[in-house]
């Protein structure tokens, strides 16, 4: 179909280069609308801020593909099509005694789009979303329908692929038996007992969320998320200086408390507590954009240091800035990959002018420390030094043009950052 608007991502930031949008019905469609088409490129739920969804032909979603949900038990696993959210998946689970070992801060996220860009929530311990996967049902350049396993020859280079490779209509995920979660937030940890503390604090619990605006000499706020199959709760209502917020908070301050996951301590589902946002609000009108780098986790207090020296910098332009860990993976092109990592996650304000300079500056100050950019947020490093940061890099590569030899898939992005290295 032709839209008679232009079509956009979530924040607006990105006007796609086509104004065709193919919203197949069933897989069968997918694989004729696919062999047909000369150029086209796969959208999901449109939370990315970066251009790598963007096409100037044809754009195709899974977003109307029957929706699949199916348990096994026994494998502990779960089938699920790629257009589904992520908070969709989990009121089936949950009800079945099932859960995913981790969600983002949104529930509202589809898993297609997440598994492809290798986006994440929190935990020291918890891998990024694409690092559930252990099978892919794929639509190739030329419609065949393929399947693939974990364990099979380059599994690892086929989930992270910025949709490279083909459509994904189909995904399995590890699922766990569901448990619940305790959220309690501290306000105003200093920066010092920040500092000394880092390690210590992004690992309390088994997700963890270090919120500054850096207007103040302190991070606003520490979301600490708890499984209550883990024992006590680790910490008292005083936490490095830190107290426990008397009421409902935001990550954002001034925006409404209401559209955050509970907090205070009542224990509740997985789903309910592990994401920052509710799935029944939408947290925002979509006015923001982020940027995100993941470093190695021993570099997490000079990374610290880096944002501590570009305050002045970062304040004006920043809706809030949030450090969280990510466990290391096997997945090519997960920005996580062989690497246990620190997140820094910055949500600007909505002026791109004003954000650039302040982004280069970022990546000049994290070069050193390995920082790998966020594949589906602001950017703006050299294609040769994000190459770099991943070992399987060329692998990856050579994997693509397997399965793409004629660039069906391709866009700017990726032949900016995939191709042309």
């Amino acid at each position: 179909m032709v839209t008679d608007q232009p079509i956009t991502n979530w924040a607006g930031n990105v006007v796609f280069s086509t104004r065709t949008l193919h919203r197949p019905t069933s897989v069968d469609q997918v694989r004729e609308v696919v062999a047909d088409a000369e150029h086209l490129r796969v959208l999901g739920t449109g939370h990315s801020f970066s251009a790598v969804a963007d096409s100037d032909r044809a754009l195709l979603t899974v977003a109307d593909l029957p929706r699949r949900i199916e348990i096994d038990a026994e494998r502990r696993s779960v089938t699920v099509s790629a257009g589904t959210r992520f908070g969709e998946l989990a009121q089936v689970l949950d009800p079945a005694g099932w859960a995913l070992h981790n969600l983002g801060s949104l529930p509202h996220i589809s898993i297609g789009g997440a598994v492809a860009t290798g986006t994440h929530g929190s935990g020291a311990t918890n891998g990024c979303l694409a690092s559930a996967v252990n099978a892919i049902e794929l639509v190739t350049p030329s419609g065949e329908l393929v399947h693939l396993a974990r364990g099979d020859e380059n599994f690892d280079g086929s989930v992270v692929t910025l949709g490279s490779i083909g459509v994904v209509t189909a995904l399995g995920l590890d699922i766990q038996p569901r448990y619940e979660v305790e959220q309690r937030v501290y306000d105003r940890m200093f920066l010092p007992a920040l500092r000394v503390n880092l390690r210590d604090v992004l690992t309390a619990a088994y997700s963890v969320s270090v919120f500054l605006t850096w207007r103040r000499p302190f991070a606003e706020q520490v979301w600490v998320k708890h499984r209550t199959d883990a024992g006590e709760w680790p910490h008292g209502r005083d936490w490095l200086g830190a107290t426990l917020a008397p009421g409902q908070r935001n990550p954002v301050p001034g925006q409404d408390p209401g559209f955050a996951t509970q907090q205070g301590g009542a224990p509740g589902p997985w789903h309910t507590r592990l994401p920052h946002f509710r799935l029944e609000f939408t947290p925002s009108a979509g006015e923001e954009l982020q940027t995100e780098y993941l470093l190695p986790i021993e570099n997490a207090v000079p990374a610290l240091d880096v944002l501590s020296a570009l305050a002045d910098r970062l304040a004006p332009n920043l809706y809030v800035c949030e450090l969280r860990t990510v466990a290391a993976d096997e997945l090519w092109l997960s920005e996580a990959y062989r690497q246990d990592s620190i997140a820094l996650h910055f949500t600007w304000r909505p002026d791109p002018e004003a954000a650039r300079p302040v982004v280069t500056a970022l990546e000049e100050g994290l070069a050193p420390l390995g920082a790998r950019p966020h594949w589906g947020k602001v950017f703006s490093m050299e294609p040769a030094d994000v190459a770099a940061r991943y070992p399987r890099f060329a692998d990856a590569q050579a994997l693509i043009r397997r399965y793409d030899p004629d660039g069906k898939f391709r866009n700017a992005f990726t032949e900016r950052y995939l191709d042309q290295v």
